[in-house]
């Protein structure tokens, strides 16, 4: 069955163990998330983010409720961590969180690998558009959030 890719990249003003801090906190997910998914992390909070946790949400999606649980298969501050799905809407999602300081700020990359129920008629008709909609709302609220914290942080 084919599989699907997905790759973003946005630069952000803060040092890199400030970044990874930040999405070391698995309730700043919420806040990435668009709200037309009504994502809610199940899982009580705080969450110790590391090799084998587990984490289980909520989501609408097309007005239909999905449970999730991903696992953190791999935890490599601060540069890197992988969640992948145990249950949920793919028959694959694997979502690699990289992070490198350059030019006094830090990247971060996302690569997803991805395959949804259905296969290439449903990413064609649904997921691929949804995915990508997920991903740009993501990287616009983290410039709000870095934006905000350096403007915070400097004055």
């Amino acid at each position: 069955m084919r599989t699907w890719k997905l790759h973003a990249e946005l630069w952000v003003p803060q040092p890199l163990e400030e970044v990874f801090a930040f999405f070391s906190d698995a309730g700043n997910l919420e806040r990435l998330t668009p709200p037309w998914l009504n994502f809610e992390i199940l899982t009580p909070q705080p969450i110790d983010l590391r090799a084998g946790t587990l984490i289980d949400y909520r989501i609408r999606l097309r007005g239909l409720p999905i449970r999730w649980r991903t696992e953190i298969s791999e935890w490599n501050p601060p540069v890197q961590f992988v969640d992948r799905q145990l249950r949920g809407p793919y028959t694959l999602w694997q979502h690699t969180h990289r992070f490198e300081a350059r030019d006094g700020g830090t990247m971060c990359f996302d690569d997803v690998e991805y395959r949804p129920f259905g296969g290439a008629l449903i990413q064609h008709l649904f997921v691929r558009r949804d995915v990508e909609r997920i991903f740009e709302y993501r990287k616009e609220r983290l410039r709000e959030i870095f934006r905000a914290r350096s403007a915070v942080s400097t004055s």
